[in-house]
């Protein structure tokens, strides 16, 4: 009960406070009102129904010598009973407030313009009771034009710059301390105080002092509505629209002034208009950071399924190497009572059979997780590596020139960059038949390390007959996935990169393109 009294006196005194500085044109007695439907809660309503027929039971009182019992009658029912059963419909039929209490900018903007139009017809609606002079005529095509526009006009100027405040209040959980100091590290402040509020402050002395082009100083005030909506959405048109609504009442030289009703007319067409627009360039980037955030995560996501399959492959090899030292180990004990019970047995040919298995093993194992990579960075890998090896006892020229900081690469970032420049020169053997392999790595860091991988590739028909294509392939079909430039392209996205391709005379080069990534938190 003390709440609703406490609602009621406090809505009362902005009653009164409004409508003392509302004039015809310019009627934000009518923002007050739907501001007050638009942001109390249901259970309050009463309460400001009760304050609102206080005030109207008060001016009837006053008024009703001069209008008669009929007028002071009718006068008494709130403006809220014409309004508020088009708000609740708003409010719950058409989704006034969208989720987490964000502002459905164009039904508000529809809205505003019912209510304005309510507010009028309930002006006209009195009007036609009302005792009026002997002679005096009511133009009412210019008469509603001007209060559609004044109520309209108020509302602009009263009810955006409140859906501000009360969602900046909202979003600091209705503590004023947060709240202020929020408001205070705000750019939305700095650049409304030091910008807009500078801009329109001028203007207006710029109208005072040279009444001449008052009437083009009002219009200009719809400029910092324009720019503050394309720098901070509809909250910049609502706060920059308060401002110039200010300005153009400032400059005002007399209540009927046909100038300041047109510039209020052109503000009020910038503000609805920013409004909507701001609107949707919120939304389009609230759109845009969320696609943004999501495609990090599914990045980091990627990356951190990358590491999992590289630590399955890294627990794989390590199984092969066990296996390996096994088989080693019984084919010793194998050989040695097989010796023992043939002396003159000739055991060359179960040698080489056995050196080809461990090979074979040396080589998957390789390919699951490369040892030298691990033991002596990507510039070893890729000079001393079991693909370099392969490469230079079939016959191929291979050679690296790698310049930039190699060596601090990321381990994840060297192991993808390996098996890169695997997949490509094994892409390349399997499917053509090259004689040199270049590899060229450039690297750097700027806010994060970078690298490109440069892959030339040459036919030599005449050397080419010389290369051990049997052997190579078979070892090569191990060290590669076989999936060849997607797999390269697919890795290179996967760090931020792209693979692209240029023809050279005999030959292609393969270009990689790596850029450590970033880790959001998820």
């Amino acid at each position: 009960m003390l709440r609703q009294v406490l609602v009621a006196g406090v809505y009362l005194a902005a009653l009164f406070l409004f409508r003392a500085v509302s004039i015809q044109h310019w009627f934000i007695l009518t923002g007050l009102h739907l501001a007050a439907l638009m942001l109390v809660p249901y259970r309050y309503w009463p309460a400001l129904f009760v304050a609102d027929t206080a005030r109207q039971a008060y001016v009837s009182y006053v008024c009703l010598d001069q209008y008669g019992l009929l007028w002071a009658s009718v006068n008494t029912i709130p403006s809220l009973a014409y309004e508020a059963p088009m708000v609740w419909w708003l409010r719950e039929r058409w989704q006034l407030f969208r989720a987490q209490g964000a502002v459905n900018m164009p039904v508000f903007v529809l809205c505003a313009l019912i209510v304005a139009v309510i507010a009028t017809t309930e002006t006209l609606g009195q009007l036609q009771i009302t005792p009026l002079p002997n002679g005096y005529i009511v133009h009412y095509a210019e008469v509603t034009a001007r209060m559609v526009l004044g109520n309209f006009m108020g509302i602009l100027t009263v009810v955006p710059v409140t859906l501000v405040v009360h969602q900046s209040f909202a979003a600091a959980d209705f503590r004023w301390r947060r709240w202020l100091t929020a408001l205070l590290e705000s750019r939305f402040l700095v650049e409304g105080a030091l910008g807009v509020f500078p801009l329109v402050a001028f203007l207006v002395w710029l109208g005072v002092h040279n009444p001449g082009i008052r009437p083009m100083v009002q219009m200009a005030m719809f400029l910092p509505v324009i720019f503050m909506a394309f720098r901070h959405g509809w909250q910049g048109a609502a706060v920059a629209g308060t401002l110039a609504s200010l300005g153009i009442v400032t400059l005002m030289p007399a209540t009927d002034d046909p100038a300041t009703m047109q510039a209020e007319t052109l503000v009020a067409m910038a503000i609805s208009t920013m409004l909507l627009v701001g609107a949707r360039m919120a939304a389009l980037t609230q759109r845009a950071e969320r696609e943004r955030i999501d495609s990090r995560m599914a990045m980091a996501l990627a990356h951190r399924n990358a590491a999992m399959g590289e630590a399955q492959l890294r627990v794989a090899a390590q199984a092969l190497d066990q296996l390996s030292h096994s088989i080693h180990g019984t084919f010793k004990l194998m050989l040695g009572r097989l010796r023992h019970l043939q002396p003159v047995m000739d055991d060359a040919g179960y040698r080489r059979h056995a050196e080809s298995a461990q090979e074979q093993l040396f080589l998957l194992t390789d390919s699951l997780c490369p040892a030298v990579l691990r033991e002596r960075g990507l510039p070893g890998a890729l000079n001393q590596g079991a693909l370099a090896r392969a490469l230079h006892e079939a016959g191929i020229r291979y050679w690296c020139d790698l310049r930039g900081p190699v060596s601090a690469f990321p381990r994840d970032m060297s192991l993808v960059i390996y098996r890169v420049v695997c997949e490509a020169i094994s892409e390349a053997c399997l499917t053509h038949e090259p004689t040199d392999v270049l590899v060229k790595v450039r690297c750097g860091k700027q806010d994060r390390v970078w690298a490109v991988v440069m892959i030339d590739i040459r036919w030599d028909p005449e050397r080419s007959l010389h290369v051990d294509w049997v052997t190579l392939r078979q070892r090569l079909r191990i060290s590669a996935t076989g999936m060849g430039r997607d797999a390269i392209a697919d890795r290179a996205a996967t760090y931020g990169g792209r693979l692209r391709e240029r023809a050279m005379p005999n030959g292609k080069r393969v270009m990689v393109s790596f850029q450590e990534p970033n880790h959001p938190h998820m």
